[in-house]
């Protein structure tokens, strides 16, 4: 009988899971070339042009290492800041239930659909020394519009977002029994936080990470207009690039915009060794 099962089960014709792989392989790499390959390919070469001299010259002055600085570190600031934070609103979307729900869960959305010029605006009217927040701060001698603050605000507001959707379908995904079992065995919320729920969800928190600090890293519309946008203290790595390409420089845009392509690659590829050292043996 298993003998019949067997060429019966081989006679049968063969069906791919993806209909016509080879004809969307093609269209994807023809895409991913497209929009991808050839604009970085691009990049480089304008920058190889410089030399490795002339590169170097491009790079090792205080108004780009300034900025280049505050670009990844203001990004890397407001990514662990979201780390938390969007897990507890991934949590709270997720186990509870309570009114208003629903409109909490669109808003996570908001800022993928809003212009970052028009977030840019709007964190103003919140955070100036005269906005709805800034001007009680003010009072208290505490400024969060026009210098550092400002800029780790907004990237805050438009990564959040990655971290909360990254982590959301995984809590879903994941059964409330091992932690009802852990509570039943005596351990605290804490215990069951930190040995049950945060190994689990450890690959996706990094994945969110690593994709709210892609975002922050290249934001421009949103932060010029809360930065101050002062050489060497507020001016962020973008838009030095923009202010090389308006002064028709732009070798110089290129040396920047490499170096950024190259640390930001560099800060992904050890985030994504990280999320595949974290995930369980039978999924790396």
């Amino acid at each position: 009988m298993s003998s019949l099962r067997s060429r019966i089960s081989s006679a049968r014709p063969r069906t791919r899971a993806l209909p016509g792989f080879c004809g969307s392989l093609t269209v994807t790499l023809l895409w991913v070339g497209l929009l991808v390959v050839i604009p970085l390919t691009a990049l480089v070469i304008c920058a190889a042009k410089l030399g490795p001299i002339g590169l170097w010259q491009s790079l090792d002055q205080e108004r780009v290492l300034n900025a280049l600085g505050l670009s990844f570190g203001a990004a890397a600031i407001a990514s662990l800041i979201n780390l938390p934070l969007g897990l507890l609103l991934a949590f709270v979307l997720v186990r509870r239930r309570f009114p208003g729900r629903l409109a909490l869960d669109a808003l996570m959305d908001l800022p993928f659909a809003l212009p970052t010029a028009v977030a840019g605006i709007t964190l103003v009217t919140l955070f100036s020394s005269n906005g709805w927040i800034g001007a009680p701060l003010a009072r208290l001698g505490l400024s969060l519009a026009y210098n550092r603050a400002g800029i780790v605000i907004a990237l805050i507001f438009i990564g959040l977002p990655f971290m909360v959707r990254t982590v959301q379908p995984v809590l879903i995904d994941q059964p409330l029994d091992v932690e009802e079992a852990a509570s039943t065995l005596g351990a605290t919320s804490w215990q069951t936080l930190r040995r049950v729920l945060l190994p689990a969800i450890a690959p996706s928190l990094v994945a969110g990470f690593a994709l709210a600090f892609a975002r922050a890293l290249g934001e421009y519309g949103s932060v010029i207009f809360i930065a101050g946008n002062l050489p060497n203290k507020t001016e962020i790595a973008p838009l030095l690039i923009v202010t090389r390409l308006l002064e028709f420089n732009d070798s110089g845009a290129a040396a920047i915009g490499f170096a950024m392509l190259v640390g930001a690659l560099a800060v992904l590829l050890l985030l994504g060794l990280l999320s595949r050292k974290l995930r369980p043996a039978g999924f790396r």
